[in-house]
């Protein structure tokens, strides 16, 4: 009888792991040592210089990591207690931009994998729906016009993202709605949104203003600390978790409408859900970082073209390689000004994520028979 009951436990753990592969593993390992030395390249560089062995051995100190007044003080806000000067400068100036960095990229791909299921349209980012303009134009509201509230610049990112969202979702509602529609909709708010950004750069006087509003409407991880990490950390949790308990209605999607119906699935409620979790990840990572572009187009495609579509190895394998693109691109846009001109300045990572993305797309459309192939 206990033998019995053993091999049952057994067969029903392995049913809950059976979904995990060699590619996959390979895919998440792979991506993991991309961002560690990714982090320890951040850790490394900077105003105050250190060598590679005093960074590690600050990020590795046990005075920091086995301290949980420290961690009280990251994760909540409270005071920072004595800790030596390296330790001080690497986890309270240099790491929160990795973790950042991490967040992001975690959020903005598996915000684009829900979408590309929802509108079953593997061109389709977490910004389809209108959400990245509709951040942009209340980022630029705010700055030109109501700078009083700069303050609570990320919460109002967040929120004009979600209020586009729902725009979008009024206007493909015609009895329900259509991936057609949902997309059209999307280039459509999205038109209308990035002309009134445009226009709102006509009435800002102040050229600090204009420098602020390009580095949030193009991404920009420079001067995060643990504020933006603290922001982002909870919802991110919470997207996470809500992705990969809804990857079983995102596979029944793939499948169309009238398969999902038959299968007995409420098809509009459920877009609707998974469209909200895939629009909070995105304002998580909008209201920390600005909106930072291609991370959710190209990362679904890469980690399906090497797991397959199954989507809670796909959910699960964008958890690690979005963070891996999102670190390597920090790198680029943190060093690469003085590894090409030699200047300290800084480009906001979106222009580095949109120059990885769009060759990545052009073989990508070079490698299909035909566009309609995508």
């Amino acid at each position: 009888m206990a033998t019995t009951t053993g091999s049952t436990a057994d067969s029903q753990q392995a049913g809950w792991f059976d979904w995990v592969d060699g590619p996959l593993v390979t895919l998440c390992a792979g991506s993991l040592v991309i961002v560690v030395l990714g982090g320890l390249v951040q850790v490394s560089f900077g105003t105050f210089s250190m060598t590679l062995a005093e960074a590690w051995q600050a990020v590795l100190d046990p005075g920091v990591l086995l301290n949980l007044e420290a961690w009280g003080a990251f994760l909540f806000g409270t005071d920072l207690p004595e800790m030596s000067k390296q330790s001080l400068i690497v986890w309270n100036i240099r790491l929160p931009r990795v973790f950042v960095a991490v967040l992001v990229g975690m959020n903005l791909a598996v915000s684009g994998s829900i979408f590309q299921a929802v509108t079953r349209n593997e061109l389709a980012s977490p910004f389809i729906l209108g959400v990245s303009s509709g951040a942009g134009l209340m980022i630029l509201l705010t700055l030109v016009v109501f700078s009083g509230l700069s303050t609570f610049l990320p919460l109002i990112a967040a929120l004009g993202g979600a209020v586009a969202f729902l725009v979008v979702y009024a206007i493909a509602w015609k009895n329900g709605t259509s991936p057609v529609r949902l997309v059209l909709a999307g280039v459509i708010v999205g038109t209308v949104f990035s002309s009134l950004q445009t226009a709102l750069f006509f009435f800002a006087d102040d050229i600090g203003v204009v420098q602020s509003a390009i580095a949030w409407t193009t991404g920009s991880l420079t001067g995060t600390d643990w504020e933006q990490v603290r922001m982002a950390l909870p919802w991110s949790v919470v997207a996470m978790v809500l992705a990969l308990l809804g990857s079983r209605q995102l596979n029944v999607l793939l499948l169309g409408e009238s398969t999902a119906k038959s299968l007995g699935m409420s098809v509009e409620k459920v877009r609707f859900a998974l469209s909200g979790v895939a629009v909070l990840a995105a304002a998580a990572s909008i209201a920390v970082a600005g909106i930072v572009g291609f991370v959710g187009l190209i990362v679904p495609h890469m980690v399906r073209n090497i797991v397959g579509s199954e989507y809670k190895q796909l959910v699960v394998g964008c958890l690690f390689a979005g963070p891996a693109l999102m670190v390597a691109a920090d790198v680029g846009a943190r060093l690469g000004m003085s590894v090409v001109v030699g200047s300290a300045a800084q480009v906001p990572v979106g222009i580095v994520t949109g120059l990885i993305g769009g060759p990545y797309f052009l073989f990508l459309i070079r490698k299909q028979d035909a566009m309609g192939g995508i």
